[in-house]
């Protein structure tokens, strides 16, 4: 024992100052080599999956942002292990990805070695926060073993259908010389390195995720996310219910198709936009009187990204054909054509009907052009912006005076007769861009055979691991680093033993992490990602916590994996999530972002070295709630130490008791009865401050049995369980995880006395203290005394709640 707790007769000396380092090293080694956060599955417990978003290890290690995002998910699960529950907590690492491999060309490493430092330096942090996780669970998305099962998933994508490959336009970053998706582009910037995305012709593999997009939108309605959360995901899916309409082009045989969600306004087309892609220009150039102005046009808008050229607050841009022009289906009359920015090939048909008096975007966009338009809405201003309420139509033949939900449906049902429009649904979410010209990913299980195309390889050839190569860069023309390395590249086809070449690109980062949750449930499986029986004990993830960023790119992925792999039978749940919840950022004193170069971030280690882990942990928890920014102030580290220090010392107030002491009893019961609370809503700030509280009124009354001592140590030990677990094993010569969550009594949280309210004629006029119980009687005597006022109403009846309310009838 590294101190001597004394007794005094029946209680303690106060205690010396202890020594943090020794403690917290002692018991996290003890934690390790017993395996005390082990678990396996166990039919007679709960279970309860705890999982956090696991962490990319980069060469800066931690920062304190990550100690938050880690804590209070690790004090919830400590918490559930004390209420009886089988807890998996596990860990790994998301290791696969730009920033590793940019690390290592850097320092002119391999991107293998620098992983297994990052990875050695994260556990030994990990570990130094306290953290209670199962480490025979680990993981690595860069282990073969692992990958053999992303491969294998990618596998049953390409059986199924929704994996292919195609030319396509799209988002390429110069800088990281790779191709992007849609959400790592967002802005026309690289996620990773910030530059300016251009747009380039490439052989794009794609994974079909647009036919889940309903899928997905549904399962947001079987799951607790925040509001926040769904609404992200829903704006990225971007479900839009319209119609596809007809505009024949005058004296041609041709016709434009567009996709609109406001039908009803059809009547108002005053042009029509299409995207500078759109195949009639390059059909119909020797008929457009001013091509070589467009064609300058077209050439400057096709590096700009659909982000930028679809922005709101962006000025939209465009140019009249003069040679085309289209026909209105529903009146005959004609609307010029152009071509403008605003409109994208990847979305809709790229052609829009443009209805400028009922429509912001191209209100601005007919001002800026001079092109003249009229409402056709009932009483709508448009003298200064589109007017975008619903109203009753006009100038709309015998659709006049419907309202926007009634026209919609009518005019639709009129043209569909007439063989001009049908209805469709359309999704801002593209089929996601799956592959990257880089080295540092999962090579893609995949040959191509001059006799028999393009081959999947057999599930027995996986893993395909990666080769060893010298040069880690892509060439000039953006191709992949693995494209030089000439053994590997060249194989013999699966299907006929003829020569054969791989796909020389990669998977992006975002791979390995579309499934990982499933390998935590078997993680040592070799014959499948899991087996069926592991995946239907621990079932949906109970918990899922990570930051607000991850919620589109990640989750949507995620949650496309997991229902494609429930659907074809090898998941036998749905949900991959049962709940979510976002961590907030950690900013600076200023309130900017934490920034290793202005000098504001802040190393957790650092700290840990100072003040201890608990100290950190407890910190980070009193902040404030884990789903808001928090400012840092290193003077609260201060006062959680000094906290600390009290608890410590608490075994000199000890005395002998397995029961609550008269003084403390409703202390006790109502600080169990908010602390489970907080614990159980993950609030989990409020509890540090009712801890605190309780300790002082603790001093106060200078007595403290060992019951109460327990059951408080069990109630701190989540947050800080490296000096609960000393004095616990101090005290009481056992191991405090072994021990369950205290429980209250409803009726003496109330101690021996209550307040009431108080009304008048239903109305609240006060508040009084009782006794528990008291008689109606009483409870009069007791208004009369604490609200003398009210004795002198004129009252003709009392009404009287045992023990909740009164209330006088005057």
């Amino acid at each position: 024992m590294l101190y001597f707790l004394a007794y005094r007769i029946k209680g303690f000396k106060k205690m010396t100052n202890y020594n943090v380092k020794e403690i917290e090293a002692k018991w996290q080694k003890y934690w390790i080599e017993n395996k005390s956060f082990q678990v396996t599955e166990d039919s007679s417990k709960k279970k309860y999956f705890a999982l956090s978003e696991f962490p990319g290890p980069t060469a800066k290690g931690i920062h304190v942002g990550n100690a938050k995002c880690y804590t209070s998910p690790d004090v919830n699960a400590r918490y559930k292990r004390f209420c009886g529950y089988n807890v998996l907590q596990p860990i790994g690492w998301d290791a696969f990805g730009l920033p590793t491999e940019n690390f290592a060309l850097k320092l002119g490493i391999d991107p293998q070695d620098s992983t297994n430092d990052n990875i050695k330096r994260f556990t030994e942090q990990f570990i130094r926060l306290g953290g209670a996780y199962d480490w025979s669970r680990e993981i690595n998305t860069t282990d073969p073993d692992y990958y053999k099962w992303t491969q294998f998933i990618f596998l049953k994508l390409y059986e199924k259908g929704l994996a292919y490959r195609s030319k396509a336009t799209v988002n390429f970053c110069p800088k990281c010389q790779s191709t992007l998706s849609n959400e790592d582009s967002q802005g026309g910037i690289c996620d990773r390195c910030g530059s300016q995305v251009e747009q380039r012709e490439r052989d794009v593999w794609f994974l079909k995720i647009t036919a889940y997009a309903d899928r997905i939108l549904e399962l947001l309605e079987k799951v607790d996310y925040p509001d926040s959360v769904k609404a992200s995901q829903r704006n990225w899916i971007g479900k839009s219910e319209g119609a596809l309409v007809t505009f024949n082009i005058e004296k041609s045989k041709d016709t434009i198709e567009v996709f609109t969600t406001r039908l009803d306004t059809i009547y108002g087309v005053s042009y029509l936009a299409i995207a500078p892609e759109h195949a009639i220009i390059e059909k119909y150039k020797d008929k457009i009187k001013n091509y070589a102005k467009i064609e300058k046009y077209v050439e400057k808008t096709k590096n700009r990204t659909a982000f930028e050229r679809t922005e709101n607050n962006r000025e939209k841009t465009g140019v009249m054909i003069d040679g085309l022009t289209a026909v209105n289906p529903v009146n005959g009359k004609k609307v010029p054509i152009f071509v403008a920015d605003y409109v994208v090939m990847n979305y809709g048909t790229g052609a829009v009907m443009a209805v400028p008096a009922h429509d912001e975007r191209d209100y601005d966009f007919a001002k800026k052009m001079g092109v003249k338009f009229f409402s056709i809405i009932e009483n709508a201003d448009i003298s200064q912006t589109a007017y975008t309420e619903d109203g009753k139509h006009i100038n709309c033949d015998q659709f006049d005076g419907l309202n926007i939900e009634e026209a919609k449906k009518q005019m639709l049902e009129f043209l569909s007769k007439k063989g001009l429009a049908k209805g469709k649904v359309n999704y801002k979410m593209q089929d996601w861009a799956f592959n990257r010209q880089r080295y540092w990913g999962e090579p893609f299980p995949i040959v191509y055979c001059e006799k028999c195309g393009t081959v999947a390889l057999k599930e027995k050839d996986l893993p395909l691991k990666l080769p060893k190569i010298d040069n880690y860069r892509p060439n000039e023309n953006g191709d992949s680093p693995l494209s030089r390395a000439k053994e590997w590249c060249h194989t013999k086809c699966p299907i006929c033993g003829g020569e054969a070449t791989r796909e020389v690109d990669i998977m992006p980062n975002w791979a390995g992490s579309s499934w990982y949750w499933l390998r935590y449930m078997d993680p040592h499986n070799d014959k499948a990602f899991a087996s069926k029986e592991k995946m239907e004990y621990w079932n949906s993830a109970d918990l899922y916590t990570g930051g607000y960023e991850h919620v589109t790119r990640h989750m949507i992925y995620a949650q496309f994996w997991h229902l494609f792999l429930y659907d074809i039978g090898l998941v036998p749940f749905e949900v991959p999530f049962a709940k979510r919840v976002c961590c907030g950022l950690v900013l600076a004193s200023d309130g900017s972002k934490m920034s290793k170069s202005k000098g504001t971030s802040v190393n957790p280690l650092d700290l840990i070295d100072e003040y201890g882990a608990d100290a950190l942990r407890l910190f980070l928890v009193f902040l404030g709630d884990y789903t808001k920014n928090v400012i840092w102030a290193m003077s609260g580290l201060n006062g959680a130490k000094r906290f600390l220090d009290k608890v410590w010392n608490l075994p000199s107030l000890l005395v002998e008791g397995n029961t609550y002491c008269k003084e403390n009893e409703t202390l006790m019961h109502n600080v169990i009865k908010n602390v489970t609370k907080d614990y159980e809503s993950f609030t989990l700030n409020t509890i540090v401050s009712t801890l605190m509280e309780f300790t002082n009124k603790i001093y106060e009354n200078k007595k403290m049995t060992k019951k109460e001592f327990k059951d408080f140590l069990i109630m701190l030990n989540p947050i800080a369980p490296h000096i609960t677990s000393e004095l616990f094993e101090t005290v009481f010569k056992k191991q405090i995880l072994d021990e369950q969550f205290p429980k209250y009594d409803l009726k003496k949280c109330l101690g021996d006395t209550l307040e009431i309210s108080v009304q008048v004629n239903g109305k609240f006029k006060g508040t009084i203290k009782i006794k528990i119980n008291s008689t109606q009687a009483e409870v009069e005597q007791a208004y009369k005394e604490q609200i003398p006022k009210l004795a002198e109403l004129d009252i003709k009846k009392v009404i009287y709640v045992k023990n909740k309310i009164i209330n006088l009838v005057v």
